[in-house]
């Protein structure tokens, strides 16, 4: 599936923000706990390439391909990304040196104590704060003109002028 946003805008937006919630969507009984990641390249095929902690058990008792989501958020930044895929966990040496863009020395760290996980982009929502839906904004007028003519501290003070 083509994303909606070009890939330059994406990985512009995943490298700014830094870090998301990644979520194992699978069914599977043994998953990736749900944890917060740190990205470490978008390529250009629209893998989003990043570790996760080595679980205690052994990782080859894990699915190796399953749902994912990717949340990427961060305070001050002014929008989200919300990027649901395929994650892949990538174990292969080969393959692992074949990653260009990611210094030698993190690279090691997917031998050791962490897992290289990449995740094709599939589904993309993007949203800026500030873009509410015109329903959003009709239903926060009737609220405040309800709080403004209805709430019980100024009917009070409406009753005590009228004494």
């Amino acid at each position: 599936m083509k994303p909606a946003y070009p890939l330059s805008f994406l990985q512009e937006k995943i490298q700014e923000i830094g870090s998301a919630l990644f979520y194992n969507l699978s069914n599977a009984v043994l998953k990736f706990p749900s944890t917060v990641v740190n990205t470490l390249k978008v390529d250009d095929a629209g893998n989003i390439w990043f570790f996760v902690s080595r679980p205690e058990q052994r990782l080859s008792e894990f699915d190796w391909e399953f749902p994912a989501k990717m949340h990427f958020y961060k305070k001050g930044k002014g929008c989200f990304l919300q990027i649901t895929g395929k994650a892949c966990v990538v174990n292969d040496p080969e393959e692992v040196n074949s990653v260009q863009g990611i210094p030698e020395e993190t690279l090691q760290k997917a031998f050791h104590d962490m897992v290289l996980v990449k995740l094709k982009i599939g589904k993309v929502e993007y949203r800026e704060y500030g873009q509410a839906p015109q329903q959003h904004r009709q239903k926060n007028k009737l609220a405040r003109l309800y709080h403004r003519f209805f709430t019980p501290a100024q009917t009070a003070s409406l009753t005590l002028q009228l004494s």
